[in-house]
């Protein structure tokens, strides 16, 4: 069963500029269609879901906000009426993805990307001291070297197939093209009329 992600992103305005008081918070958009996607590698780096290449996640488990709105508090309840698999909810506010390092990179040593015959298909494995010992079977030894350790990254050609040996960063998996993009521009879009601290994105998952 694959995992896919839900959520909305969520606002709050002062009732009054020359009060401290706040109002609440309300729903602003869904996540879909702005992110339609369900990147593992994006799940496991923001939230720690699937975390298969070893993130040190941004914001994993928190639970649903105790102030959120009720509208998004309604459609998670739906969702897990309906459905036991529904959890692992959470939230990030925009600063803490405004202030993202995007050089950082996961504990694995590399990603090694298995391509057959140019389809859309792409297989991913995790590369630590050891190259996966199914690829080495299918496909023989990298031209890299045996082990990965001081390898170069890099693509080869095997048959019909494409391997590639990457350095990940969260630029590449949150980055232009990744469809989280989208999702940041609109929260920056947000803050600016709303203030830094008064939008934030609320997730869950199946």
């Amino acid at each position: 069963m694959g995992t896919d992600i839900y959520g909305a992103i969520e606002v709050r305005d002062l009732i009054d500029a020359a009060s401290d008081r706040e109002a609440s918070w309300v729903h602003c958009m869904d996540l879909y269609p702005l992110y339609p996607g369900s990147d593992y590698s994006a799940f496991g780096c923001l939230f720690g879901i699937r975390n298969w290449n070893g993130w040190e996640p941004v914001a994993e488990g928190r639970g649903l906000p105790a102030d959120v709105s009720d509208p998004v508090r309604k459609d998670y309840d739906h969702l897990e009426e309906i459905d036991a698999a529904i959890g692992a909810a959470t939230w990030v506010s925009w600063p803490e993805l405004r202030d993202l390092d995007m050089t950082v990179t996961p504990l694995a040593r590399g990603v090694l990307d298995v391509n057959e015959n140019g389809s859309s298909l792409h297989h991913c494995y995790r590369v630590e001291d050891e190259w996966p010992a199914d690829v080495v079977a299918e496909y023989g030894p990298p031209p890299a070297g045996e082990s990965p350790v001081g390898a170069a990254y890099g693509s080869w050609q095997s048959g019909g197939a494409t391997l590639t040996y990457q350095k990940v960063t969260r630029n590449d998996v949150l980055g232009p093209g990744t469809g989280w993009d989208h999702v940041f521009a609109v929260m920056r879009t947000l803050a600016q009329r709303f203030g830094d601290e008064n939008v934030r994105l609320v997730a869950w998952f199946d």
